[in-house]
């Protein structure tokens, strides 16, 4: 029998608030009547805050891979050449799927420790003379490898190019957590889910639409029924859906947005890179090895720590379960008893990250795995200079 609350510091689902829980806890009302009517109007109006985007934004009953089916078979049509980058397993996936979908993926291999390289997708798109490619397609944080990947600059370069592809991006675990632009980016079509970012129970997916993608769905694309846009739209412009929605979700999806514009995105977004650099400090601290190769592509809602040869990060993880009641993430496919990730995303604190890098160092300790002692007392002094500095700026 364990004690206190369960310690879930894996890269999503996220712990859901006490606040959100609350708001979900209501009688399902009639999804055809005038106060679901008004929910609808505010989570599809309050999405596009979220997603920074004036455009429409679509919500489906399911997992963002879902949302990764709708952005493909709205656009793309089958035989259609499609550019991806292998930056780690949910690249992968998303491969999988374009792949069995009919798509003809030209995915250039990667390291799993560095994100998409601007200048790679550059130079691929200007030897494509004829406009073979369709689509660019990339996760902009790779939840297996805490990768992020820069998407103001892919836009450029595909603008560079002068090439007419369109430009999709996964933000399944960074929407919400990480700063993203929909509109100022440039991205055609963005795809996200509910546990992440959001706060919320797994169960809604996103899709984030501009124009020019909007066009393609209605001159092409793939045969769709459940996964249209436009029978979504029709009905969303007043605030109802084609088929049953998901309402006890959507009650927590406004309180969601709700939270995170209180706080304000901006400080919701330096929350998150605080309590990353944070998580780093104690990685390096331990003088553990950070996945991640390019400080630039550091994420700030999870951190991937190498194990040391010899040392096995499941048996790790599972030490740290039973003793600690805390849950790490897994490695995966790839990177299958070699790591274990760290998340700081949702609604995550101060206090909430110190208690997680205790448990990790009392871990290591138990474990045996060779470390160095003193990685939380350095996130600690990390978090409290970024006090100190805040408190310098308001004087």
């Amino acid at each position: 029998m364990t004690t206190g609350r369960h310690f879930l510091q894996i890269p999503g689902p996220s712990p859901v608030p006490e606040r959100i829980m609350r708001a979900m806890d209501m009688p399902v009302l009639d999804h055809r009547g005038p106060e679901f009517q008004k929910l609808g109007q505010e989570v599809l109006e309050g999405c596009k805050a979220v997603f920074q985007t004036s455009g429409p934004v679509v919500i489906y009953p399911s997992s963002g891979t879902g949302a990764w089916e709708a952005a493909i078979v709205n656009t793309l049509s089958q035989g259609d050449k499609v550019l991806m980058v292998e930056t780690g397993h949910f690249a992968t996936l998303w491969n999988n799927m374009a792949r069995r979908l009919g798509l003809n993926v030209e995915f250039v291999p990667g390291t799993w420790r560095r994100g998409v390289d601007p200048a790679t997708i550059e130079a691929r798109l200007r030897e494509d003379k004829a406009h073979e490619i369709k689509a660019v397609a990339v996760v902009h944080n790779e939840t297996s490898t805490g990768v992020t990947s820069r998407i103001a600059e892919i836009r450029r370069a595909i603008d560079a190019a002068g090439h007419p592809a369109l430009l999709l991006v996964d933000t399944i675990s960074s929407l919400g957590s990480a700063d993203y632009r929909h509109e100022e980016w440039g991205v055609d079509v963005t795809v996200s889910c509910s546990q992440k970012g959001l706060m919320l129970p797994p169960g809604l997916g996103f899709t984030a639409i501009s124009d020019k993608a909007l066009a393609a769905s209605k001159a092409g694309g793939m045969p769709r029924s459940y996964w249209d846009w436009e029978e979504m739209l029709k009905p969303n412009a007043t605030g109802f859906f084609p088929y049953t929605p998901a309402t006890t979700l959507l009650y927590g999806l406004r309180e969601a947005i709700a939270m995170l514009l209180e706080e304000g995105l901006p400080q919701v977004f330096a929350r998150h890179q605080r309590l990353a650099l944070a998580t780093r400090a104690a990685v390096q601290g331990w003088g553990l090895e950070i996945l991640c190769q390019e400080p630039k592509e550091y994420s700030p809602i999870l951190t991937t720590v190498l194990m040391p040869d010899g040392h096995d990060a499941d048996a790790f993880r599972k030490m740290v379960l039973e003793n600690f009641n805390m849950s790490l993430g897994a490695g995966l496919s790839k990177l299958a008893g070699k790591v274990f990730r760290i998340g700081h995303l949702g609604e995550t604190n101060e206090l909430t990250l110190m208690g997680a890098l205790s448990g990790v160092e009392m871990g290591l300790a138990l474990a045996g795995v060779p470390h160095q002692s003193g990685g939380a007392a350095a996130a600690m002094r990390v978090l409290a200079d970024a006090k100190e500095e805040t408190k310098a700026r308001a004087a």
